[in-house]
Formats: C-alpha cells, structure tokens, sequence
C-alpha cells in the first residue's frame, strides 16, 4: 500500500476519534476534535496531491478516496443527527444518494468501469465538510473560546452553528443533484445485461 492509499485510510480512524471527542465534555476535547477534523480534510487534499505527483494513482485509491469522504461525511452526521443538531430527513437523504450512488459505482466497476468523483460530487462533498466543519466549530467556540478570549461568545456561538446547518441545507440540495447526474450517466451501464 503506497503512501496516498494510507493517507486516505487513515480518515477511517480518524472520524471514530472525532465522534468520540464529540462526546466529551473536558476542556479543549471540542478544539481537538475541531483540528483533527481539519487534518483529516488535508488529508483529503494531500492524499490525491501525492498520488498524482509520484504518479501513483491507483483504481483501489479512486475508490477508497470516495468512500472514506462518504465514511467520514455519514458517520460525523450521524453523531450529529443523535445530538439533535441536524434534522433527521436530512440525514436520510444524504444516506440514501450516498448508498444509490456507491451501488452503482460498484456495478459500474464490476463491468469494467471505473468512475471516478465528477466535480458536481466533489462539490457537494465539500459543502458537507465545510457544514460539519462549522458544526463542529460551534462548541470549540461555545467551550473553549472564552478560555482564551474575554468576551461573552454565545451569540457568535449561535451564528456559527446556524451557518453549519444552512450549509449542510445547501449540501443535501447539492447531493441530490449530483446524484441525479450520476444516475443519468451511469443508468445505461448498470442497466445493461453483462451476459448479452
């Protein structure tokens, strides 16, 4: 496994270590869940960079890359469906476009065909991130803010979280879209009798 395969798998771990941080209620757990969820989104970044760069972008990376941003969007929702701060139709949508379309990847690939994030795909997956990223912002700034700076932050709090949950609205609109495209161009080949 190259060094890209093992960067992108290790976004696995890593929201587990999240979720988790999101239930602790110890000073600064919020800020080192905020910064570990922006490593892993550098991560996303810098996985892709360095296989193109060293050449060694692989089908299993194409893939595993998809699926550990579908991994880490699901799970962080999910947490967050369970506090109470995503509403749960929400979360239903972006699970089902999320398995419909990983199932027709899946069939695609088993024919032969391999397709890879279209940019309507990576755009609604970095909506979400950028939601979650206030999501989770919202409680660094709730706890651990007014442990470093001397104003009363509960308004700018409630602003940040209301921006993460707009965004993630924005996301489930654009996941619905995307979806729809993958649908449209990959129906034919899902569809069609592999025997004939």
């Amino acid at each position: 496994m190259n060094l890209p395969n093992l960067i992108t798998m290790s976004r696995i771990p890593l929201m587990f270590v999240i979720v988790g941080l999101m239930y602790c209620a110890g000073t600064g757990t919020a800020t080192l869940a905020f910064l570990l969820f922006i490593a892993a989104a550098v991560g996303d970044w810098l996985d892709g960079y360095i296989a193109r760069r060293r050449g060694q972008v692989t089908t299993f990376g194409k893939l595993m890359d998809a699926l550990t941003d579908k991994i880490m969007v699901l799970g962080l929702v999910i947490a967050f469906v369970a506090r109470l701060e995503i509403p749960v139709w929400l979360a239903l949508i972006t699970l089902c476009r999320e398995f419909l379309v990983t199932g027709m990847r899946m069939v695609a690939a088993s024919k032969g065909v391999i397709v890879a994030a279209d940019r309507g795909g990576k755009t609604k997956t970095l909506t979400q991130l950028i939601a979650l990223g206030f999501l989770l912002g919202e409680p660094m700034v709730r706890r651990d803010g007014p442990l470093v700076l001397p104003w009363n932050l509960d308004g700018f709090a409630r602003f940040v979280h209301g921006t993460g949950v707009s965004v993630f609205y924005l996301g489930t609109a654009l996941a619905v879209w995307s979806g729809w495209r993958y649908i449209v161009q990959l129906k034919d080949v899902v569809l069609t009798d592999a025997d004939r």
